[in-house]
């Protein structure tokens, strides 16, 4: 369960928005828009990275969470490019600081694991961020479970901790329940997964022919290119369609209801494209609903891949 709250003291919302469109297939208009309908569906996390859209989604963000600054979470990653140096995260936050227009945010995530920096000159550099109140929290994406560990001795052994952690995770992408997953409960880590809707497959939009990310890009292809893939996301559509509901609302829904709880990162191009993911804030996963679904695709084995003990 999350700890992480607003500079006013609120928790954090159950969905978080991801601003990845901000400013690139989102105009600035369309993006205020979901900005507002986020906020009136109760979201309050805000997740962004230096590089989206060219700096764009940083920029166009930073007008919007100005009226409301303290009851709003905003997170924001560096390092994607250019490695986890001190020099580079420097360079990076600076730059997430002035395209923003913010002094500090709630959570700066490592973008992804650079195995060619120490971790200490890492950690160091983000803990010096933290106790200057230019961050409040810590966070990794798309860490593997050992790397975090190793990364938390370190924080521990500079006086603070890793809180928040951003795996990709969906109906069909589920290797984050073999040692993620549990790896954050243990160390009371924040789990906010992005990819809900797997690349748009879980929409049920490519089983009735129309065009995407898994159509024109070729890394979506090959990430979500398997036959069973598209078996299990058929299977979410036919479930969807016999409780008249939409195949994204049940996605996004089932991530959020992992007893680990996580808080899934939700976006789109247009406030039609987000409505139905924005329906699964108060929507209600029942445990038979939730086996229903996660037994449409394989479950992985667990770490000591004893699955006949499970």
């Amino acid at each position: 369960m999350s700890t992480l709250s607003t500079r006013s003291g609120a928790p954090v919302s159950r969905l978080t928005f991801g601003t990845m469109q901000f400013g690139g297939k989102a105009d600035a208009s369309a993006s205020q828009a979901m900005f507002d309908a986020a906020c009136a569906a109760g979201i309050n996390h805000f997740d962004t990275a230096v590089g989206y859209t060219g700096g764009a989604s940083e920029i166009l963000l930073g007008g919007m969470i100005k009226a409301n600054r303290d009851d709003l979470y905003v997170a924001t990653k560096v390092g994607y490019q250019g490695g986890a140096s001190q020099a580079n995260i420097a360079r990076h936050f600076d730059t997430c600081r002035r395209q923003l227009n913010e002094d500090a945010v709630d959570l700066l995530y490592m973008h992804r694991y650079d195995p060619d920096t120490g971790l200490q000159e890492t950690f160091s550099t983000l803990a010096e961020l933290q106790s200057t109140g230019a961050i409040r929290h810590i966070g990794v994406s798309n860490y593997a479970a050992w790397q975090v560990m190793k990364a938390q001795e370190v924080a521990r052994s500079l006086g603070t901790k890793i809180d928040a952690i951003q795996p990709m995770y969906n109906l069909v992408k589920r290797q984050a329940e073999v040692e993620i997953f549990p790896m954050a409960q243990d160390q009371d880590i924040a789990i906010i997964p992005y990819s809900p809707l797997g690349g748009g497959l879980l929409t049920g939009k490519y089983a009735s022919g129309e065009t995407g990310r898994l159509t024109d890009d070729e890394r979506y292809k090959a990430r979500y290119g398997l036959d069973w893939m598209h078996n299990a996301a058929a299977g979410l559509k036919s479930l969807a369609d016999d409780m008249n509901m939409d195949p994204a609302t049940l996605a996004v829904a089932w991530v959020a209801a992992h007893p680990a709880r996580p808080l899934p990162i939700i976006s789109a191009r247009s406030t039609a494209q987000l409505a139905p993911s924005l329906a699964a804030e108060g929507f209600e996963m029942t445990p038979d609903l939730y086996a229903q679904i996660t037994a449409l695709s394989p479950t992985p084995a667990p770490a000591t891949d004893r699955l006949e003990e499970a």
